[in-house]
């Protein structure tokens, strides 16, 4: 008897098939080997096709080899079944140790031709096809196992034929998988998926003990050509976004137009070393195939519609904002703003009439003065010195940030006349408001009596 275990590993883990013997060290081996998978836009049923052949020892004859064959499959199958009752036998092979089944029924079997002769088919049904039986085992300190479905394949004399080969067909449950994303992600590139096809992995806790019981009928990949496959239709809409390992090989269909075929050679002398074919893929709509035209337009038209809304928040909202809140260290003073000059109580108290000169003023007050001379009266000038002092009122405070109440706004305004160079008379005005915002109002715009 042959048992061969297509491996479905735990999540997150790839999925494959080894092949065992129903006698220790038999003369049989597996050549070639076809694993496919194919995929279309819907990804609702991935369908995989095991397509094999048996090679025979040269001192030995088919017919004396005449067996059954047998499947583990790590993982739950779903779809339609073939007609056809469950095998009791199956149910009753798991229980007796320790499995529990869930599902029973049939798969479908059949044969290719490699060649074709007159109006013959390039695949034929095997009536009955191939009994399955889908088992757990419960309890452990892990929990359940994945599930398992274990395969009889009836004995047929193409299996052993060089021109023919044998194909078994399942749709597993979840070989596809969505890789997580934001959703502007997705909206903008679609929704990417993960495929994953292995061969020799029996890692996994619901395979392995059956791989481990049946060890030593283990059969090993003959020098044919084996591949691990996924075909993906709808090629105009299919985006492959990497490939897993590098050696892998990518190239359209020959055979059938919009198809693209992702290829991986298994090297037989890796022995029990998983071999993995990894694709991560995904189909693109109408949506997706603008969006490199539909992003640059959306800047575009934001670009030029920001720069207006911009320049309107800077007149409007940033001076209220300004205004209304202060930015300041607890207990420190409040922190005013000074425009023009302001000429100091005691170095007015320094201009005397009468002594102080046109020089001495500005070395005192400085050189930032308004100059008044009338043309009737050469010999007199008057210097006048404006400036504007605005402090904060503030009310409620949060850490470093304070709201404003108010702006308490001092305007001075100190005329220094002089008659040939000499100062003769010195007036200084200081007038007082209180505003809302410290950019309201301009030189002598408040009202009230200087003071």
């Amino acid at each position: 008897m042959v048992i061969a275990g297509l491996l479905l590993a735990v999540p997150g883990t790839a999925r494959a098939q080894v092949f065992l013997g129903s006698r220790p060290n038999p003369d049989l081996a597996i050549g070639p080997l076809f694993v496919r998978a194919s995929v279309t836009p819907t990804l609702g049923a991935v369908t995989v096709d095991v397509l094999w052949s048996l090679v025979v020892s040269p001192t030995r004859s088919g017919a004396a080899l005449e067996q059954d064959l047998y499947l583990l499959w790590p993982g739950a199958l779903r779809g339609s079944t073939s007609p056809g009752s469950p095998d009791p036998a199956l149910a009753r092979y798991v229980s007796e140790r320790g499995l529990t089944p869930v599902r029973e029924g049939r798969l479908p079997l059949y044969s290719r031709a490699l060649y074709r002769m007159g109006g013959e088919q390039a695949a034929e049904s095997v009536a009955g096809g191939a009994p399955f039986v889908t088992f757990v085992q419960d309890g452990g300190p892990l929990g359940p196992t994945p599930p398992v479905t274990y395969v009889r394949i009836p004995w047929h004399p193409r299996m052993v034929n060089r021109t023919w080969l044998m194909g078994l067909r399942i749709e597993p449950a979840d070989l596809v998988r969505p890789v997580p994303a934001l959703w502007i992600e997705r909206l903008l590139w679609g929704q990417r998926y993960t495929l994953v096809l292995s061969y020799n992995e029996v890692r996994g806790r619901g395979i392995f003990p059956m791989y481990f019981e049946h060890r030593d009928r283990l059969l090993r990949l003959a020098d044919e050509p084996s591949q691990l496959v996924a075909t993906f239709a709808d090629s105009d809409r299919l985006r492959i976004h990497d490939v897993f390992p590098r050696t892998a090989n990518r190239r359209p269909s020959e055979a059938r137009a919009g198809r693209e075929i992702v290829s991986l050679f298994l090297d037989r002398s890796e022995g029990l070393v998983p071999q993995v074919l990894t694709v991560q893929f995904g189909y693109y709509g109408r949506l997706q195939a603008w969006a490199p035209v539909l992003i640059t337009t959306l800047i575009f038209v934001l670009g030029n519609m920001a720069a207006p809304l911009l320049a309107a928040l800077a007149r409007h909202v940033v001076p209220k904002l300004a205004g209304r809140v202060h930015v300041g260290p607890r207990g420190a003073a409040p922190r005013e703003r000074r425009v023009g000059t302001i000429v100091p109580r005691d170095v007015l108290e320094r201009l005397v009439p009468g002594q102080t000169t046109y020089e001495e003023v500005l070395r005192l007050c400085g050189g930032d003065a308004e100059e008044h001379e009338q043309f009737r009266s050469p010999e007199q000038r008057r210097l006048v010195y404006r400036g504007r002092r605005i402090a904060p009122r503030r009310r409620r405070r949060f850490g470093w940030v304070a709201t404003v109440d108010r702006w308490e706004v001092e305007e001075h305004d100190v005329e220094i006349t002089l008659e040939r160079e000499m100062v003769s008379d010195v007036q200084a005005h200081v007038r007082r408001a209180r505003l809302a915002r410290p950019e309201v109002g301009g030189w002598g715009a408040m009202s009230g009596p200087p003071t």
